[in-house]
């Protein structure tokens, strides 16, 4: 692994984000990709160029997922196009209606 492009404040920007605005996007990401998929809840607990890191809430405990990008990320603004991507690809795995842009 290489060193994380993004620096802490922007890390916890972007999970603060997440966290706050997103937290059904983050169960939907974890369970699509390789969480657990009883999983109750989900929670980004950090990222780097490579992938995005998760906390799943299962049966009372956390278990940590990994979710790789498409391609290594440089520059914050590929966070959120790579997040976005991964939330429409987990809809359309899981069967769920995607939400039209600008809705939270």
């Amino acid at each position: 692994m290489t060193a994380n492009p993004f620096p802490p404040d922007v890390v916890t920007a972007i999970c603060t984000h997440m966290n706050v605005d997103h937290p059904e996007d983050n169960l939907l990401i974890v369970r699509a990709f390789g969480g657990p998929d009883d999983a109750a809840s989900a929670r980004m607990t950090g990222l780097d160029g490579d992938g995005a890191d998760f906390a799943a809430a299962v049966g009372g405990a956390e278990a940590e997922v990994r979710v790789p990008w498409s391609r290594p990320l440089t520059e914050r603004r590929e966070v959120r196009v790579e997040v976005v991507r991964l939330y429409q690809e987990a809809c359309a795995k899981l069967g769920v209606e995607p939400r039209q842009e600008g809705e939270h």
